[in-house]
């Protein structure tokens, strides 16, 4: 992760890298750098699915991780929102 827990963390990869190895734009995010070689590996064992397992549990390791900060940022925003509402509401009854 970057510097601050609710930062986000480093890509990488580029833009350009990406296209270079067909990622679709929807799988661009912070755990894109992961995905050509599991995309490799899974080509080159014709998709056997007790093959590329580091790479794969790698990869969802890296999603969930990811799934978890974007979690932290929406509860420290719904924090900080219901403590300007309670802001509010004292400032309208004073």
């Amino acid at each position: 992760m970057g510097t601050d827990e609710l930062s986000p963390p480093k890509m990488y990869i580029t833009q350009r890298e990406m296209a270079n190895a067909g990622i679709p734009l929807a799988w661009r995010d912070f755990c894109a750098h992961l995905l050509p070689d599991l995309n490799r590996c899974r080509i080159d064992s014709f998709y056997a699915p007790w093959k590329c397992e580091k790479e794969r549990v790698t990869w969802q390791k890296c999603q969930y991780d990811d799934y978890q900060r974007r979690m932290r940022i929406l509860e420290k925003q719904n924090e900080n929102a219901k403590a300007e509402l309670l802001a509010a509401a004292e400032q309208l009854d004073s």
